[in-house]
Protein backbone atom coordinates (compact mmCIF):
# COMPACT_ATOMS: atom_id res chain seq x y z
CA UNK A 1 0.00 0.00 0.00
CA UNK A 2 1.48 3.41 -1.06
CA UNK A 3 1.04 5.92 1.62
CA UNK A 4 1.07 9.86 0.65
CA UNK A 5 3.80 11.46 2.86
CA UNK A 6 2.28 14.60 4.59
CA UNK A 7 3.14 17.83 3.38
CA UNK A 8 5.00 18.76 6.65
CA UNK A 9 8.56 18.81 5.21
CA UNK A 10 9.43 17.87 9.36
CA UNK A 11 8.83 14.37 9.81
CA UNK A 12 9.82 14.50 13.45
CA UNK A 13 7.08 17.30 14.23
CA UNK A 14 4.25 15.23 12.60
CA UNK A 15 1.98 14.08 15.90
CA UNK A 16 -0.96 11.90 15.56
CA UNK A 17 -3.34 11.90 18.59
CA UNK A 18 -5.63 9.22 18.17
CA UNK A 19 -9.38 9.56 20.68
CA UNK A 20 -10.13 6.16 20.66
CA UNK A 21 -7.20 3.82 19.19
CA UNK A 22 -8.91 0.97 17.43
CA UNK A 23 -8.95 -1.02 14.60
CA UNK A 24 -9.26 1.88 11.95
CA UNK A 25 -6.82 3.96 13.83
CA UNK A 26 -4.28 1.19 14.55
CA UNK A 27 -3.67 0.55 10.57
CA UNK A 28 -3.41 4.50 10.17
CA UNK A 29 -0.93 4.20 12.83
CA UNK A 30 0.82 1.33 10.93
CA UNK A 31 1.11 3.22 7.67
CA UNK A 32 2.31 6.70 9.46
CA UNK A 33 5.06 5.11 11.56
CA UNK A 34 7.57 4.43 9.20
CA UNK A 35 7.67 7.60 7.89
CA UNK A 36 8.69 9.03 11.53
CA UNK A 37 5.30 10.12 12.58
CA UNK A 38 5.19 9.86 16.61
CA UNK A 39 1.44 8.24 17.67
CA UNK A 40 -0.43 8.87 21.02
CA UNK A 41 -3.55 6.08 21.43
CA UNK A 42 -6.18 6.55 23.67
CA UNK A 43 -7.54 3.39 25.66
CA UNK A 44 -9.34 2.02 28.77
CA UNK A 45 -7.66 -1.38 28.60
CA UNK A 46 -4.48 -1.40 31.12
CA UNK A 47 -3.80 -4.82 28.74
CA UNK A 48 -4.42 -2.66 25.26
CA UNK A 49 -2.14 -0.04 26.58
CA UNK A 50 0.73 -2.42 27.02
CA UNK A 51 0.35 -3.87 23.69
CA UNK A 52 0.25 0.11 21.97
CA UNK A 53 3.43 0.64 23.62
CA UNK A 54 5.00 -2.83 22.35
CA UNK A 55 3.47 -1.38 18.65
CA UNK A 56 5.29 2.31 19.44
CA UNK A 57 2.37 3.62 20.52
CA UNK A 58 2.34 6.05 22.89
CA UNK A 59 -0.59 4.77 25.20
CA UNK A 60 -2.97 6.89 27.03
CA UNK A 61 -4.76 4.87 29.70
CA UNK A 62 -7.98 6.43 30.81
CA UNK A 63 -9.28 7.72 32.91
CA UNK A 64 -6.16 9.42 34.31
CA UNK A 65 -4.13 10.17 31.40
CA UNK A 66 -2.77 14.02 30.57
CA UNK A 67 -4.83 14.71 27.41
CA UNK A 68 -4.04 18.14 27.63
CA UNK A 69 -0.38 17.43 27.46
CA UNK A 70 -0.77 15.16 24.12
CA UNK A 71 -2.98 17.55 22.07
CA UNK A 72 -0.53 20.51 23.16
CA UNK A 73 1.68 18.34 20.92
CA UNK A 74 -0.40 17.28 18.43
CA UNK A 75 -0.03 18.22 14.87
CA UNK A 76 -3.23 15.93 13.93
CA UNK A 77 -6.01 14.40 15.82
CA UNK A 78 -8.26 11.50 14.29
CA UNK A 79 -11.60 10.98 16.87
CA UNK A 80 -13.09 7.39 16.18
CA UNK A 81 -14.82 6.50 19.45
CA UNK A 82 -18.23 5.68 19.59
CA UNK A 83 -20.87 8.09 20.43
CA UNK A 84 -22.80 8.00 23.44
CA UNK A 85 -26.24 9.57 24.12
CA UNK A 86 -24.57 12.62 24.33
CA UNK A 87 -22.40 12.42 21.25
CA UNK A 88 -19.04 12.21 20.85
CA UNK A 89 -17.79 11.16 24.15
CA UNK A 90 -14.12 13.13 23.62
CA UNK A 91 -14.89 16.65 22.26
CA UNK A 92 -16.37 18.06 25.67
CA UNK A 93 -13.08 17.27 27.36
CA UNK A 94 -10.70 18.13 24.38
CA UNK A 95 -12.32 21.09 22.67
CA UNK A 96 -10.48 23.73 24.20
CA UNK A 97 -6.91 22.18 24.42
CA UNK A 98 -7.54 21.56 20.84
CA UNK A 99 -8.71 25.30 20.11
CA UNK A 100 -5.25 25.93 21.79
CA UNK A 101 -3.21 23.34 19.76
CA UNK A 102 -4.92 24.15 16.69
CA UNK A 103 -3.85 20.82 14.65
CA UNK A 104 -3.22 20.67 10.96
CA UNK A 105 -5.77 18.28 10.25
CA UNK A 106 -8.85 16.84 12.54
CA UNK A 107 -10.22 13.54 11.29
CA UNK A 108 -13.31 12.07 12.95
CA UNK A 109 -14.70 8.17 11.74
CA UNK A 110 -18.23 7.90 11.01
CA UNK A 111 -20.57 4.99 9.29
CA UNK A 112 -22.44 5.26 6.48
CA UNK A 113 -25.32 4.30 8.62
CA UNK A 114 -25.97 7.97 8.46
CA UNK A 115 -27.78 7.47 5.61
CA UNK A 116 -30.40 5.36 6.61
CA UNK A 117 -32.19 3.08 4.40
CA UNK A 118 -32.49 3.43 1.01
CA UNK A 119 -33.83 -0.04 -0.47
CA UNK A 120 -31.20 -0.69 -2.51
CA UNK A 121 -30.43 2.48 -3.92
CA UNK A 122 -27.04 4.40 -4.48
CA UNK A 123 -26.32 6.79 -1.66
CA UNK A 124 -23.06 9.60 -2.23
CA UNK A 125 -21.94 12.59 -0.29
CA UNK A 126 -24.74 14.69 -0.62
CA UNK A 127 -27.60 12.26 0.44
CA UNK A 128 -29.35 13.41 3.52
CA UNK A 129 -29.10 11.91 6.45
CA UNK A 130 -31.80 9.70 7.25
CA UNK A 131 -30.79 6.95 10.35
CA UNK A 132 -32.69 4.14 10.36
CA UNK A 133 -31.19 3.23 13.63
CA UNK A 134 -30.20 4.86 17.05
CA UNK A 135 -26.21 4.05 15.69
CA UNK A 136 -26.95 6.17 13.27
CA UNK A 137 -28.54 8.77 15.15
CA UNK A 138 -26.12 9.24 17.23
CA UNK A 139 -23.71 9.10 14.72
CA UNK A 140 -24.88 12.19 13.01
CA UNK A 141 -25.02 14.14 16.44
CA UNK A 142 -21.26 13.36 16.96
CA UNK A 143 -20.46 14.26 13.36
CA UNK A 144 -22.68 17.47 13.61
CA UNK A 145 -20.93 18.14 17.28
CA UNK A 146 -17.61 17.82 15.11
CA UNK A 147 -18.59 20.32 12.55
CA UNK A 148 -19.89 22.87 14.76
CA UNK A 149 -16.65 22.64 16.87
CA UNK A 150 -14.35 22.78 14.15
CA UNK A 151 -16.49 25.45 12.19
CA UNK A 152 -16.66 27.96 14.95
CA UNK A 153 -13.11 27.27 15.96
CA UNK A 154 -11.65 27.49 12.09
CA UNK A 155 -9.89 24.38 12.31
CA UNK A 156 -9.92 22.00 9.91
CA UNK A 157 -12.20 18.88 9.83
CA UNK A 158 -12.84 15.89 7.75
CA UNK A 159 -15.47 13.39 8.10
CA UNK A 160 -15.36 9.90 6.97
CA UNK A 161 -18.29 7.32 6.58
CA UNK A 162 -17.16 3.84 6.68
CA UNK A 163 -19.06 1.08 5.00
CA UNK A 164 -18.63 -2.46 7.21
CA UNK A 165 -15.01 -3.16 7.84
CA UNK A 166 -12.85 -5.96 7.11
CA UNK A 167 -9.49 -6.97 7.25
CA UNK A 168 -6.84 -9.03 9.43
CA UNK A 169 -8.52 -10.88 12.51
CA UNK A 170 -12.04 -9.50 10.78
CA UNK A 171 -13.42 -11.78 8.15
CA UNK A 172 -15.77 -14.27 7.53
CA UNK A 173 -13.15 -17.19 7.55
CA UNK A 174 -13.54 -17.86 11.16
CA UNK A 175 -16.93 -18.66 11.17
CA UNK A 176 -17.05 -20.54 7.97
CA UNK A 177 -14.15 -22.89 9.47
CA UNK A 178 -16.15 -23.23 12.61
CA UNK A 179 -19.32 -23.82 10.55
CA UNK A 180 -21.17 -21.08 12.74
CA UNK A 181 -21.36 -18.58 9.33
CA UNK A 182 -24.61 -17.79 8.56
CA UNK A 183 -26.37 -16.84 4.86
CA UNK A 184 -29.65 -14.39 5.99
CA UNK A 185 -31.38 -13.51 2.79
CA UNK A 186 -33.44 -10.88 2.95
CA UNK A 187 -34.84 -9.86 -0.31
CA UNK A 188 -32.80 -6.65 -2.07
CA UNK A 189 -30.62 -6.18 0.95
CA UNK A 190 -27.08 -5.28 0.06
CA UNK A 191 -24.12 -3.61 1.77
CA UNK A 192 -21.21 -1.82 1.21
CA UNK A 193 -18.11 -2.34 2.42
CA UNK A 194 -13.97 -1.61 3.00
CA UNK A 195 -10.58 -3.01 3.90
CA UNK A 196 -9.21 -1.58 6.96
CA UNK A 197 -5.77 -0.81 4.78
CA UNK A 198 -7.60 0.97 2.32
CA UNK A 199 -9.29 3.13 5.48
CA UNK A 200 -5.48 3.96 6.37
CA UNK A 201 -4.96 4.98 2.85
CA UNK A 202 -7.34 7.51 2.56
CA UNK A 203 -6.78 8.82 5.89
CA UNK A 204 -3.12 8.91 5.04
CA UNK A 205 -4.39 10.66 1.53
CA UNK A 206 -6.28 12.93 3.10
CA UNK A 207 -3.31 13.94 5.72
CA UNK A 208 -1.33 14.88 2.57
CA UNK A 209 -3.89 17.37 1.05
CA UNK A 210 -6.43 18.57 4.08
CA UNK A 211 -9.85 20.06 2.93
CA UNK A 212 -11.44 21.75 5.44
CA UNK A 213 -14.92 20.82 5.85
CA UNK A 214 -15.09 17.91 3.37
CA UNK A 215 -17.09 14.65 3.67
CA UNK A 216 -15.96 11.42 2.17
CA UNK A 217 -17.72 8.05 2.17
CA UNK A 218 -15.04 5.58 2.33
CA UNK A 219 -16.34 2.05 0.77
CA UNK A 220 -14.91 0.12 -1.92
CA UNK A 221 -16.25 -0.30 -5.64
CA UNK A 222 -18.59 -3.15 -5.09
CA UNK A 223 -21.86 -3.52 -2.93
CA UNK A 224 -23.27 -6.73 -2.50
CA UNK A 225 -25.19 -8.77 -0.52
CA UNK A 226 -24.17 -10.47 2.92
CA UNK A 227 -24.98 -13.92 1.85
CA UNK A 228 -22.86 -13.35 -1.19
CA UNK A 229 -19.77 -12.48 0.78
CA UNK A 230 -20.26 -15.65 3.32
CA UNK A 231 -20.44 -17.96 -0.23
CA UNK A 232 -17.27 -16.72 -1.80
CA UNK A 233 -15.37 -17.11 0.93
CA UNK A 234 -17.00 -20.79 1.61
CA UNK A 235 -15.38 -21.35 -2.20
CA UNK A 236 -11.85 -19.71 -1.10
CA UNK A 237 -11.97 -22.50 1.87
CA UNK A 238 -13.16 -25.04 -0.64
CA UNK A 239 -15.53 -25.53 2.42
CA UNK A 240 -19.42 -26.20 1.88
CA UNK A 241 -21.51 -23.05 1.44
CA UNK A 242 -23.88 -22.62 4.22
CA UNK A 243 -27.86 -23.05 3.46
CA UNK A 244 -29.73 -20.07 2.82
CA UNK A 245 -31.96 -19.26 5.97
CA UNK A 246 -34.95 -16.35 5.60
CA UNK A 247 -34.46 -13.18 7.28
CA UNK A 248 -38.00 -13.29 8.93
CA UNK A 249 -38.19 -16.80 10.19
CA UNK A 250 -34.22 -16.49 11.28
CA UNK A 251 -33.44 -16.63 15.07
CA UNK A 252 -31.41 -13.70 15.61
CA UNK A 253 -30.29 -10.92 18.49
CA UNK A 254 -32.13 -7.88 18.11
CA UNK A 255 -28.40 -6.13 17.29
CA UNK A 256 -28.02 -8.39 14.78
CA UNK A 257 -31.57 -7.87 13.10
CA UNK A 258 -30.82 -4.09 13.23
CA UNK A 259 -27.78 -4.46 10.56
CA UNK A 260 -30.05 -5.59 8.49
CA UNK A 261 -32.30 -2.31 8.70
CA UNK A 262 -30.43 -0.31 6.15
CA UNK A 263 -29.65 -1.19 2.72
CA UNK A 264 -28.00 0.77 0.19
CA UNK A 265 -25.15 0.88 -2.42
CA UNK A 266 -22.72 3.37 -1.14
CA UNK A 267 -20.67 5.63 -4.07
CA UNK A 268 -16.58 6.43 -3.35
CA UNK A 269 -16.02 8.93 -6.60
CA UNK A 270 -15.20 11.55 -4.09
CA UNK A 271 -11.89 9.66 -2.77
CA UNK A 272 -10.53 9.12 -6.15
CA UNK A 273 -11.32 12.60 -7.45
CA UNK A 274 -10.46 14.78 -5.01
CA UNK A 275 -7.77 12.66 -2.97
CA UNK A 276 -6.53 10.36 -5.92
CA UNK A 277 -6.98 6.62 -4.04
CA UNK A 278 -6.20 3.67 -5.96
CA UNK A 279 -8.26 1.35 -4.13
CA UNK A 280 -5.60 -1.25 -2.72
CA UNK A 281 -8.70 -3.60 -2.77
CA UNK A 282 -11.81 -2.84 -4.86
CA UNK A 283 -14.41 -5.63 -4.27
CA UNK A 284 -14.41 -7.98 -0.78
CA UNK A 285 -13.32 -11.07 -3.54
CA UNK A 286 -10.08 -9.35 -3.82
CA UNK A 287 -9.53 -8.39 0.27
CA UNK A 288 -10.91 -12.38 1.17
CA UNK A 289 -8.52 -13.63 -1.09
CA UNK A 290 -5.63 -11.28 0.08
CA UNK A 291 -6.66 -11.85 4.18
CA UNK A 292 -6.75 -16.07 2.89
CA UNK A 293 -2.96 -15.79 1.17
CA UNK A 294 -1.96 -13.33 3.94
CA UNK A 295 -3.23 -16.24 7.01
CA UNK A 296 -0.85 -17.69 9.42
Amino acid sequence: MTILAASDNDAMTRTLLSLGHGYSAQALAHALQPQGWHIFGTTRSPEKADALETEGVTPLLLPGADLADAISQATHVLASAAPDDAGDPFLPQVADAILAARPKWIGYLSTTGVYGDHKGGWVDETTPLTPATRRGRLRVLAERQWQTFAEDAGLPLMIFRLAGIYGPGRGPFAKVRAGTARRIVKPGQVFSRIHVEDIAQVLAASIAQPRAGAIYNVCDDDPAPPQDVIAHAAHLLGLPVPPEEDFETAEMSPMARSFYADSKKVRNDRIKSELGVELRYPSYRDGLAALLADAP
